[in-house]
């Protein structure tokens, strides 16, 4: 069985997964085969370039003329245009994977997931850290009980990407097509990693109390310099920012356990820096995205963490790529995801994390949204 795969959107994600695919074969053997049929996009002459670059057959400016057509699609353009053709692949009988956060409303993310639940195929959310082999590693001595009792969370995602103001305007910037910015971008990973490796121990999240802030309010369009650099003596356009650049938020877990998050855009000398710290009654775990290939722990009985290199053959996705010691990178969760994704649809089995999945972290982002506007904590329950 060959999977025809159709994929909206050619940049950054549609380069990683291009490059999944690609690898599947080489490493993942008895992975579904797959045939990158048709990329689409609405600038032509870059679509044809994409197309010979990641290795597509064919290109399409209209979704519409796709969705039906091929066996798997994957949506990975922007938060705002999500929803519509997720939904009517999915109407299609078309398995799909989507990019997060789901949508740029609750609402719509609830329409999505209301469509994936009518549908008789597999949809996923692209969570791709849930695949990072220490996060494996940490999910099972969480649910071992290895940790005991949870108590605490900890979740950062920082970047400093927006630090500069003459960084210029682009989509994330923008609250219709976003939706939020640094909560959604980044926070939504964390609040999906937190659901993920407690879900079992200590529930879901079911209270928030959060803040957002904007730092800059407008950033230039484009270069942001080209009419001074003309000799005009006009003002460089520049368009106003409608989302965050950063949030933080305490949170509660249905056991009693508390957490906290935090992203942000603006955090100057970090680069990608997400990390997750949990603390048990009997132990506790520390990971960096930044340093994936390890996983700090604190075992019961010991005075403190022991770094654990999870290389070796018998960790989570380890024995498909090198000898113990010989790290893997963030491209190769995709890898994993991509496996998991496409060897579900060939097996009619189940996906997580799935478009339920995703709205669950999208209704604990419009929480933190909503506790920030009104100056409140928010109940999810």
């Amino acid at each position: 069985m060959t999977l025809d795969v159709g994929i909206l959107g050619y940049r950054f994600m549609g380069k990683a997964h291009s490059n999944a695919l690609d690898r599947l074969p080489m490493f993942f053997p008895d992975a579904p085969e797959t045939n990158r049929d048709v990329i689409v996009g609405r600038d032509e002459e870059a679509l044809s370039e994409a197309a010979d670059t990641l290795g597509f057959d064919r290109t399409a400016t209209d979704w519409r003329d796709v969705v039906d057509e091929v066996d798997v699609f994957y949506n990975l353009g922007p938060n705002h245009v999500h929803a519509e053709p997720a939904i009517a692949a999915l109407e299609a009988g078309t398995p799909v994977f989507c990019e997060k956060p789901l949508a740029p409303t609750l609402e719509t993310a609830e329409e999505m997931a209301d469509a994936a639940a009518d549908a008789d195929v597999v949809a996923g959310t692209a969570f791709n850290y849930r695949f990072v082999p220490a996060i494996q590693y940490a999910k099972g001595l969480i649910k071992d009980g290895e940790l005991g009792e949870i108590h605490h969370f900890r979740g950062q995602y920082l970047q400093d990407w927006l630090v500069d103001p003459e960084a210029p305007w682009s989509w994330r910037n923008d609250e219709e097509m976003a939706g939020s910015g640094a909560l959604g971008d980044l926070g939504a990973h964390t609040v999906d990693l937190a659901h993920f490796l407690l879900g079992n121990a200590a529930g879901d999240i079911t209270e928030v109390s959060g803040q957002l802030r904007t730092f800059v309010e407008e950033r230039p369009v484009g270069d942001g310099g080209s009419l001074e650099d003309s000799g005009s003596d006009d003002a460089v356009e520049t368009r106003e920012v409608t989302v965050d650049d950063a949030y933080s938020a305490q949170v509660a877990f249905e056991n009693g356990a508390m957490g906290t998050l935090e992203a942000s855009r603006f955090a100057n000398g970090h680069k990608n820096a997400h990390t997750i710290e949990i603390e048990g009654s009997k132990g506790g775990v520390k990971f960096d995205l930044e340093r994936l290939n390890e996983l700090q722990v604190k075992r019961e009985g010991s005075r403190g963490y022991e770094r654990v290199l999870v290389t070796d053959a018998d960790d989570p996705y380890i024995e498909h790529w090198w000898p113990p010691g010989h790290v893997i990178g963030w491209e190769h969760t995709f890898v994993h995801e991509n496996y998991e994704f496409l060897s579900a649809i060939a097996g009619d089995g189940a996906f997580q994390p799935s478009f339920q999945d995703g709205l669950k972290a999208q209704r604990v982002l419009a929480a933190i949204e909503e506790s920030d506007e009104r100056g409140e904590r928010v109940s999810l329950e």
